[in-house]
């Protein structure tokens, strides 16, 4: 994995806003060309209001360069209180942001890469968005 798209991730993580749960999260988008978009979660005291990290990652990835040229997706995570200097458990997408990152992925035609890692970016693990989420919801106008 890119050491500039774990950096981005990371970045991101710092600048996350998550005082009720102390979990820290960052997400860098990478489109085809490797420009990047960052995101944090942003938690809210009215907590369904609060946004993943991927979901605003995304966000500014569209503003950026637009979902169909979403390539690669890379989050970090874990408690604010983590030792730097040990491993954690690599930080998956909830359901709702597998949705997000399938959309852009239908967008643009191709099977997205999706690399989670721990809050320091040594554990990881990398799949596809379809083996996140085999049976995506898919929505087609007529």
């Amino acid at each position: 994995m890119s050491d500039k798209l774990i950096t981005a991730a990371m970045s991101a993580r710092a600048s996350a806003h998550a005082p009720y749960s102390d979990f820290l999260v960052g997400c860098a988008v990478e489109s085809e060309n490797g420009e990047i978009a960052q995101g944090a979660n942003m938690e809210n005291v009215c907590y369904r209001l609060g946004v993943c990290a991927e979901q605003s990652a995304l966000a500014a990835a569209q503003i950026a360069f637009g979902l169909g040229k979403v390539k690669r997706v890379l989050v970090v995570g874990g408690p604010r209180s983590a030792d730097e200097t040990a491993s954690g458990d690599p930080v998956m997408p909830c359901g709702g942001c597998r949705q997000a990152i399938m959309e852009a992925a239908q967008i643009s035609g191709r099977d997205i890469e999706v690399t989670c890692c721990d809050h320091n970016g040594g554990q990881q693990v990398t799949t596809s968005i379809s083996a996140l989420l085999p049976a995506a919801f898919s929505f087609t106008k007529d």
